[in-house]
């Protein structure tokens, strides 16, 4: 197995903040992290001179490459050394093109500029910003090799997908003088000469592909130093101060989307302050959940507001006048009334939005990218295209057809002006009875649907581990129930005399000054939410507790890696084992979870996949840091530098105070158990 970092920045761009290169920590880098392969890959920038200092400096396989902004996402170019003037002078069209931020290229540019692509190792951001995605992805498809992941977590789910490219994982680092910490994401390759042929032939097989040299995608390294941890679920115990804290931070600095709950952070410090904190998340949720449940009403409504029956019904009612006058004064018709525009009804003229709703629809299709091979089974690009060029085509047909019908609509109503001031006869009302029909059917269609609902009823409930979010709707009950939902200083008494008829309520909402028109939809039904015990009450001030870990948890499949500081501090073993434990197990199925404890409830019932065990040793009077590690089957647990320790110990001592007390306490439960 080979290890490569095929993402290395060594000079600064314009996407660069500044730094100062520097050999030395290069040399370093490679050292420390047993590098076989690196290539330099600054932003839409080759440096032919520096690139050959590092070549001759490393002492191992340094690949000539570019990362260029393509269409808005990244992607890397990387050649071989024997091509590296030539690549130089190509680059050298990149640079001239890529002037300022914002600039990019297109995939005919790279086509243009390189020739045939298939000469190159192409690499996109795949799982990572700024990504190659739609289009552009399937333009590049056939020239990609792997598709460069953010992390663990997206290197393991791509390798299980079959229809995602190969992962590949690598530091983007910056070779930069006084380095803090060197990057912790290389990627492990099954490939004997290291060539750019063998690369991209073994890029081609993700059996050759993984995160660490003999575990497969099993383990990968967390940070600095080459210690490794499962893909799943760790455990890192050792005794007080010797450095388990202190390896989570390790870990946090090491790695991007992070979800870390720290010791006691979850722990109630104040009734009053964890009561206020507490409710202020649920009503934030709540408020959420309400927006999202009444957003189809919030598009009706919007739409309603603008309907008024009354001015409909004024306006039949003088179309009716103005018909039946014009029919009694019959006499009184003249040269000008007689002209054929003078009773003429304009056109109706409505915006289209089902059509730009459809174009919006197959847009999607066509560039969507983590969906792709599933749209692609069903449905032909080409004919996705034509659609779509046949759609926007039809909407710029009905646009100019609109445009015509409104000039002809403002000659109309100059002209019926003109010959209604030159005529005693009476000019018959224009009025659009379609429209107002249909504006009776929209209103108590709209009725209908606040009706509904406001019946009582249970409409959310998730279970979360012995919890559980609920969400009911009612009627509101009264004005002051309406106020406090706003949270203004408005009233809603007067309004809400007419809260039983939808339509007149919402036209007392309209006449309210100080209330916004986006936030009347929210005023028709009472949306309650809340968070549920086991038994089916309001949760205690204990619960909520239990409730934010597990809420906690369940937040950090949004991360990448998740992080818990000894959740025995602040939590009953009960709890743990039948609640946390679990869903920790669930979640390492998905992503790396490390957990820190001393606590058998954890450390030794959770089923961890990799343990870490920390000690604080002295070197020349300095504190030192050093971590064993294994898999719990694992007899004994070895450090770095090669020293080794019983893990059945380690257990013992860690978990269960020791062999002694471990047997004693045994014999202890046993007595009282006969």
């Amino acid at each position: 197995m080979k290890k490569i970092d095929l993402h290395i920045h060594t000079v600064v761009t314009m996407s660069d903040s500044h730094f100062s290169f520097s050999l030395e920590t290069f040399k370093r880098y490679v050292v420390n992290a047993k590098l076989d392969a690196v290539a330099v890959t600054n932003h839409d920038r080759f440096d032919l001179t520096q690139f050959e200092q590092i070549h001759d400096g490393l002492g191992i396989v340094v690949f000539p490459g570019i990362e260029i902004n393509v269409e808005s996402g990244h992607v890397l170019v990387i050649s071989t050394f024997e091509e590296r003037v030539n690549f130089e002078s190509k680059t050298k069209k990149i640079e001239a093109r890529i002037q300022k931020i914002g600039d990019t290229l297109l995939v005919e540019d790279l086509i243009e500029i390189f020739g045939d692509l298939h000469q190159y190792l192409i690499i996109p951001h795949y799982d990572k910003g700024p990504p190659i995605a739609g289009e552009t992805l399937r333009k590049l498809m056939p020239f990609i090799s792997a598709g460069e992941v953010a992390s663990a977590k997206k290197f393991v789910r791509a390798s299980k997908d079959p229809s995602r490219l190969t992962p590949v994982l690598f530091s983007d680092s910056r070779m930069m003088e006084n380095l803090l910490a060197f990057p912790s994401r290389q990627t492990f390759i099954d490939c004997g000469e290291i060539t750019l042929s063998a690369l991209k032939a073994c890029l081609k097989d993700k059996s050759k592909v993984s995160l660490s040299e003999k575990d497969g995608n099993k383990l990968w390294q967390g940070f600095e130093g080459r210690q490794m941890l499962s893909t799943g679920l760790n455990v890192v115990l050792g005794a007080r101060s010797s450095g388990k804290t202190h390896t989570l931070d390790l870990l946090v600095n090491a790695n991007e989307n992070v979800k870390y709950i720290e010791q006691f952070a979850l722990v109630q410090q104040s009734d009053a302050k964890h009561d206020q904190e507490f409710n202020s998340h649920v009503e934030r949720e709540r408020s959420l959940f309400t927006e999202k449940y009444l957003a189809g009403l919030k598009k009706v409504s919007d739409e309603i507001l603008n309907i008024n029956l009354e001015a409909n019904q004024r306006s039949i009612v003088e179309y009716l006048e103005t018909l039946i006058a014009s029919a009694v004064n019959a006499d009184l018709a003249d040269a000008y009334s007689n002209a054929a525009l003078f009773n003429e009804v304009e056109f109706a003229v409505e915006t289209d939005k089902t059509l730009g709703d459809l174009i919006s629809s197959v847009q999607q299709l066509i560039a969507n990218g983590e969906f792709r091979v599933i749209i692609l089974k069903h449905l032909d690009m080409d004919s996705l295209r034509a659609l779509i060029c046949e759609l926007i085509e039809t909407a710029r047909r009905r646009s100019l057809d609109d445009g015509k019908k409104k000039l002809v609509n403002s000659f109309i109503k100059d002209v019926k002006l003109d010959l209604k001031f030159k005529t005693s006869a009476t000019q018959v009302k224009d009025v659009d009875l379609y429209g107002i029909a249909m504006d009776q059917k929209k209103v108590k269609r709209f009725e209908e649907i606040v009706y509904l609902i406001r019946e009582e009823g249970t409409i959310y409930n998730e279970p979360v581990q012995g919890f559980s979010i609920e969400a009911k709707k009612r009627p509101f009950r009264t004005a002051t129930e309406v106020q406090k939902e706003l949270g203004k200083k408005i009233s809603f008494a007067e309004a809400f005399k007419q809260y039983k008829s939808p339509y007149a309520f919402l036209q007392a909402l309209k006449d309210i000054d100080s209330l916004a028109r986006a936030d009347i939809y929210k005023l028709f039904a009472k949306i309650e939410y809340g968070i549920l015990n086991r038994d089916g009450y309001l949760v205690s001030g204990g619960e909520r507790s239990e409730f934010r870990l597990l809420q906690q948890i369940k937040d950090a499949q949004n991360y990448d890696l998740l992080l818990i500081d000894e959740p025995e501090s602040s939590f009953d073993n009960l709890f743990l084992k039948t609640d946390v434990n679990q869903i920790l197990k669930d979640i390492s199925l998905q992503m790396p979870v490390v957990v820190v404890t001393h606590n058998s409830t954890v450390g030794a019932s959770i089923g961890a996949d990799f343990v870490l065990y920390t000690v604080k040793d002295y070197v020349d009077d300095e504190p030192v840091y050093r971590i064993y590690s294994g898999y719990p089957s694992d007899k004994e647990l070895v450090s770095h530098d090669g020293k080794r320790i019983s893990n059945y110990e380690i257990l013992m001592n860690s978990l269960e105070a020791g062999v002694e007390t471990y047997n004693l306490r045994g014999k202890g439960y046993e007595a009282v158990k006969n």
